[in-house]
């Protein structure tokens, strides 16, 4: 298996499926993610830590995006400019992190294979995150019959997340790229997300 780029690690949880990961800054990693990386809708893999076990991979959508910015609020003069920063205080600039949210939509088991829905063990601090790969993503939305499936659909939209609707039609639209056969299914799923979209909201 070709390695995947690095994200970032788990911080925090709010919940068995909604995680935070705080992406790596430079220094960190060989390769520092580029903004679209971990651009809204994009999917990743939580590496879990299961003490010898068969590994175990959470698969995630990136959902939203936090921004730690000591400096925020402090208005008086700058001592240094940052270069000179970067070179003697290092450390204060370490406090600078962006966050994102992931909500967690399946896993890969032992053998690799995709399950869609609630992942049966939880992700624990420091839980490495990478991106996952184009052919990963089909694998991933492909049921045994060849269709495109969708089955994390209604886990997303209990999450009472306003969030949640932009982003399904996010993942519609990137797998619309994808399975192109299955264009027509996937328009008239994103016609009735958009729907709902519109009307619940005003009811």
């Amino acid at each position: 298996m070709t390695s995947r780029l690095s994200i970032g690690k788990i911080v925090k949880s709010n919940s068995h499926v909604d995680y935070v990961c705080q992406v790596y800054n430079v220094g960190e990693v060989e390769h520092v993610p580029e903004p679209n990386d971990y651009a809204f809708g994009a999917f990743v893999v939580i590496e879990v830590d299961t003490n010898g076990g068969p590994s175990h991979r959470l698969i995630g959508i990136i959902y939203n995006t936090l921004l730690m910015n000591p400096e925020f609020g402090n208005l008086g003069p700058r001592l240094s400019p940052r270069t000179d920063v970067e070179i003697f205080s290092p450390d204060y600039l370490a406090e600078t992190a962006t966050l994102v949210g992931v909500f967690a939509v399946g896993w890969l088991d032992a053998q690799g294979m995709p399950r869609q829905g609630v992942p049966p063990l939880a992700a624990t601090v420091n839980c490495p995150v990478t991106r996952l790969e184009e052919e990963e993503l089909r694998r991933f939305h492909t049921d045994a019959a060849g269709r495109v499936q969708l089955h994390y659909a209604p886990l997303l939209l209990n999450q009472n997340n306003a969030l949640v609707a932009p982003l399904l039609l996010t993942v519609i639209d990137r797998l619309t790229g994808l399975f192109p056969d299955r264009r027509s299914q996937l328009a008239i799923m994103r016609n009735n997300l958009a729907w709902k979209n519109i009307v619940q909201p005003a009811g």
